[in-house]
């Protein structure tokens, strides 16, 4: 019997809102709005952050790595500059490193932006001279051939490990191994292809298994108009680039020499990784006057971006909330202006026999309908426009369940909230009085 009166009461409830679908639908628009925006917000804010932390997680978790910078100082260039400048790392830092830490492995590395050529085609990629332990420490695996080994590096061979990305770019139909391809003035043979592992997540490890570290992205890292990394034995890189670079700019030159633009060092556990930069930091500056390096901890990095992560979310969670919160007032105005416009219909159905909470669940049930039904029409349109803005705006943008939950259940509360105090005045109206209402 209760659950009769009760379903007669929400009936009679969507008969009224059908009655008037253009109100209906205006008020409903504000929820559908909010909505939208909640899930919309959180899942850029999402997609962003995760590329953040993904880009971090590629430096390694059990990684520290040591780079190269030009000394403040040295910023500044005189008109007359032709005086050698040295600094950075050199080959003796990392030998000092591995004599004197706990290390896993210790890798280090060179880079340059150069023009790669096979026959008639060129492509822009970045030179990596490195040693044969450089997997070890980067998110790539071979997909063919083999990586350089230490006789290539003793001998200072002219072989190269190149991108797959790379490879679509100027072997097309080719097989690249065996292939010789030019860099500057010389010659490099493709002994092996290699694909970035993937795909990557937040805690510190691959999908497959394989802890991510420092290496080329899975597009390629095409920004910048480089178009993949072509890998080469680090002796083999001082032999053809040296260490000496010179540029001219306006008349003025400049000439630095720099050994190494950066040192790796992965650790056998995450808690020595704090420690291990702490020695670092010491032993580096005892010997370098200059100020021309930069520790960089990606563990660090990765619980940073976390805090920033969930900063991100609460700030443009709150924003979108504040759009469900107006949606909520004009739901709750509308539902005032129609408790005082069906004033004899309330005095009617009093009249008649119904009770308070009847009138209470049938002006509810009116609130709660119309929101539910914006937080689903919410949720279609906010689940549409991260795809969109990925589709056309090349942003990447994750979609939660829990965002959607979130957003629907907000939408819920929100008919209960703005829907009590109209669905209240409505059943404590005078059935006497409200039977006099014109």
């Amino acid at each position: 019997m209760v659950w009769f009166r009760i379903k007669r009461t929400i009936k009679l409830g969507a008969k009224s809102l059908w009655m008037h679908r253009l109100r209906s639908t205006l008020t409903t628009l504000g929820i559908v709005f909010g909505v939208c925006s909640v899930i919309a917000m959180l899942a850029i804010g999402e997609g962003a952050s995760q590329e953040a932390q993904n880009q971090i997680a590629r430096l390694g978790s059990r990684n520290v790595i040591i780079k190269t910078v030009k000394p403040a100082e040295e910023q500044q260039s005189t008109a007359d500059d032709s005086t050698m400048k040295t600094y950075g790392l050199t080959y003796e830092d990392a030998e000092r490193f591995r004599a004197t830490l706990s290390y896993e492995v210790i890798v280090p590395s060179r880079r340059i932006n150069q023009q790669v050529w096979y026959r008639n085609r060129k492509v822009t990629v970045e030179v990596i001279g490195t040693i044969p332990w450089y997997p070890e420490i980067a998110p790539i695996e071979i997909m063919r051939g083999r990586f350089f080994g230490s006789i290539d590096l003793h001998y200072q061979h002219k072989v190269c490990i190149v991108d797959e990305s790379v490879i679509d770019e100027i072997f097309i139909i080719d097989d690249p191994i065996g292939q010789d391809i030019k860099i500057k003035d010389n010659y490099y043979r493709v002994v092996g292809i290699v694909t970035a592992v993937g795909p990557i997540d937040t805690t510190g490890e691959t999908a497959n298994g394989i802890e991510p570290q420092a290496g080329p992205s899975r597009s390629g890292e095409m920004a910048g108009g480089i178009m993949g990394n072509v890998y080469i034995p680090l002796s083999a890189f001082k032999s053809s680039f040296g260490e000496i670079s010179i540029q001219m700019t306006a008349g003025t030159r400049q000439m630095e020499k720099v050994e190494l633009q950066e040192v790796t060092v992965k650790v056998p556990s995450l808690d020595m990784v704090l420690p291990t930069r702490d020695i670092l930091e010491d032993m580096l500056a005892s010997t370098h006057k200059k100020k021309d390096y930069q520790i960089l901890v990606p563990l660090e990095l990765l619980r940073q971006a976390a805090r920033t992560k969930r900063i991100f979310s609460i700030v443009l969670g709150s924003i979108a909330a504040i759009s469900l919160l107006v949606g909520g007032i004009g739901i709750m105005n509308i539902m005032l202006a129609t408790v005082s416009e069906r004033t004899r219909e309330i005095g009617i159905r009093r009249a008649l026999g119904a009770r308070r909470r009847d009138i209470i669940i049938q002006f509810l049930s009116e609130t709660v309908m119309l929101t539910l039904t914006g937080g689903v029409l919410g949720i279609a349109l906010g689940s549409l426009i991260p795809y969109l803005v990925e589709r056309f705006f090349y942003m990447p943008t994750v979609i939660t369940g829990f965002s959607l939950i979130l957003a629907f259940g907000i939408s819920g509360a929100i008919g209960v909230a703005f829907g009590i105090y109209p669905a209240y005045r409505a059943a404590w109206l005078d059935p006497i009085e409200s039977l006099r209402h014109e």
